[in-house]
């Protein structure tokens, strides 16, 4: 049992790890050992590692490491490019050199070898789509387009110039430090992608998700059909049940089935559980997007409304406070005027600065649904510049 156990702890860990590196900043981690691991995954664990290179080799050393990370993390770079393909790419080698031998099977067909391939390829080319296309920059010469496509909020956007790029900034976009450009309705930039999400690419990143959640849910459930159907053809609960006498019931017949499937396809097993892990990451962060684009809201613009509403709220508490101390001060110059109120009600008086200070989000590019759906799949600004060249050639 010693190799199961192991296997398990092995998935334990790599589930913890995977999902602080993640998503360990997310609210529903906070003050949690999740948040705590992910602090150390992405800034304490290089920290230390920087404090032990100056140690062993000085200033030398803690300069070519910052020249590392400034390749690494604040530069485009195709490191993480090649990370991903080097995982898709590595499992589904391991599920062609493990499992292919099984297929067909007793619940496989032999199609599925060749709808397998096709499905890592749909997958590989909508990252390549993603990575490859213009997010939507902006420069001088199409910076009035854009900056006629969505006015000013005066909220969150209001009309100034980029200090970098030296034109004036549309609405919902924003300077990019690592690609240095500006890319209009700003989401996020991606390292896997090592590319902008933006105005022209969203459509192809939600379907990069959900394409890839779909291919780790179809992995998982073939690699289980296979297991089922190595049960089923080499008669093992038979065995089970007629040559060691277990009892014909799911409660006494699956820990040996587990034994068993563990022992003779460990790798089947890894394989199933490291996609299922993916596969409920990418439906969170599919989720996600899917909530923005339907809202017609970028990651970005989610950021700003949190600084803002927060500003606003500390703003109404302030005028709150000041205007309850105010009243205080009144009822003390007045107490000899006025009758004593009765104790009780003055217990239960509600304070001001107790009432619920009411902050909404007013974002005037929600337009609705299925016009915000529309949106994202066809941009605005390329249905600007279809009917600009529709005007110029009719």
């Amino acid at each position: 049992m010693g190799v199961q156990w192991l296997l398990v702890c092995h998935g334990l860990v790599t589930l913890l790890v995977v999902v602080s590196f993640l998503c360990g900043q997310w609210p529903i981690f906070q003050g949690t050992f999740i948040e705590r691991l992910h602090k150390f995954l992405t800034f304490g664990a290089f920290d230390y590692f920087r404090r032990f290179v100056e140690f062993v080799f000085g200033s030398r050393g803690t300069n070519a490491l910052y020249l590392t990370q400034y390749y690494c993390c604040d530069r485009p770079n195709p490191i993480l490019q090649a990370l991903y393909l080097a995982i898709v790419g590595g499992t589904y080698y391991l599920i062609v050199y493990s499992t292919f031998n099984y297929i067909p099977g007793h619940y496989m067909g032999g199609y599925h070898k060749y709808t397998s391939l096709l499905a890592v390829g749909v997958g590989i080319l909508l990252f390549l789509l993603t990575s490859f296309s213009d997010p939507g920059s902006i420069n001088a010469e199409n910076v009035s387009q854009y900056l006629s496509l969505y006015p000013y909020d005066d909220i969150i956007y209001s009309e100034k110039e980029c200090s970098t790029c030296k034109i004036l900034k549309p609405a919902r976009s924003k300077h990019c430090s690592i690609c240095d450009r500006c890319v209009a309705r700003f989401d996020h930039h991606c390292g896997w992608m090592n590319n902008c999400i933006g105005e022209k690419n969203t459509l192809y990143f939600v379907m990069f998700l959900l394409w890839h959640f779909f291919l780790c849910v179809y992995g998982t459930v073939a690699i289980g059909l296979v297991l089922a159907g190595r049960l089923k053809e080499l008669e093992v609960v038979y065995i089970l049940t007629a040559y060691y006498g277990i009892e014909n019931s799911f409660r006494s017949l699956a820990p040996h089935v587990v034994q068993w499937l563990v022992s003779s396809y460990n790798t089947q097993i890894l394989l199933m559980v490291f996609m299922a892990i993916v596969s409920l990451l990418l439906s969170g962060f599919f989720g996600y997007h899917f909530s923005l684009c339907v809202s017609n809201i970028t990651t970005n613009e989610t950021f700003k409304w949190e600084d803002y509403l927060s500003w606003q709220r500390k703003v109404k508490e302030a005028k709150a406070s000041a205007e309850s101390l105010k009243a205080s001060l009144d009822d003390l110059s007045q107490e000899t005027a006025k009758p004593q109120q009765s104790k009780w009600k003055s217990f239960f008086k509600r304070s001001r600065l107790e009432e619920d200070i009411e902050i909404t989000k007013n974002n005037i590019y929600d337009r609705g649904f299925f016009q915000n759906l529309y949106e994202i799949i066809y941009p605005l600004s390329s249905r600007h510049s279809f009917s600009t060249h529709k005007l110029k050639t009719g």
